[in-house]
């Protein structure tokens, strides 16, 4: 591995990500996002264990009204496991793969392990809340210029360097 490899350039990375948004719009119909994947998988799961409870649950029963498909064959699964395996062969064709937990000097592992774990379940709850994600809200719903998406970003931006202050001497 070669950590002195240079990463792409921001705006570049920038100009392909649009690039990427813009063609799932014209091929898909659909912009990007992939919290929507675990509510898929959340409710084959649940399906799997209490089909009738999951068919009439108003939340996920329209993951069933076609009993020749699955839940798990939809467009937002397929596109998480794409984007999955495309950040694997790019890590590992970049020759950038290191096991490691990314902590500063005054930050115990288990410290930065709980916090992830606790941000991640704060982050998937109010992803449901907000009915999208970081990327279906700010890429998709900022693209068609929503007013929602577009404040939920602020949030987002402001939120992050307020806790910022809280947690500063782990990183320094």
């Amino acid at each position: 591995m070669n950590e002195n490899r240079p990463l792409w350039n921001p705006y570049a990375a920038g100009v392909a990500l649009g690039l990427v948004l813009l063609a799932s719009f014209v091929l898909t119909g659909r912009g990007l996002g992939a919290s929507g994947t675990f509510k898929h998988v959340e409710a084959a799961v649940i399906h799997a264990v209490e089909p009738t409870w999951a068919e009439e649950n108003q939340n996920i029963a329209s993951f069933f009204s076609d009993p020749q498909r699955s839940s798990l064959n939809d467009w937002i699964v397929w596109l998480t496991i794409g984007s999955a395996v495309g950040g694997a062969m790019a890590v590992f064709t970049g020759k950038r793969f290191k096991v490691e937990t990314v902590r500063g000097p005054r930050a115990r592992i288990e410290n930065r392990w709980i916090l992830a774990v606790v941000g991640g379940a704060i982050s998937g709850f109010a992803a449901q809340l907000a009915r999208g994600c970081t990327s279906g809200q700010a890429l998709t719903g900022g693209a068609q210029l929503s007013l929602g998406s577009w404040v939920f970003m602020f949030a987002v931006f402001g939120g992050a360097y307020g806790m910022a202050w809280f947690v500063r001497r782990q990183w320094i």
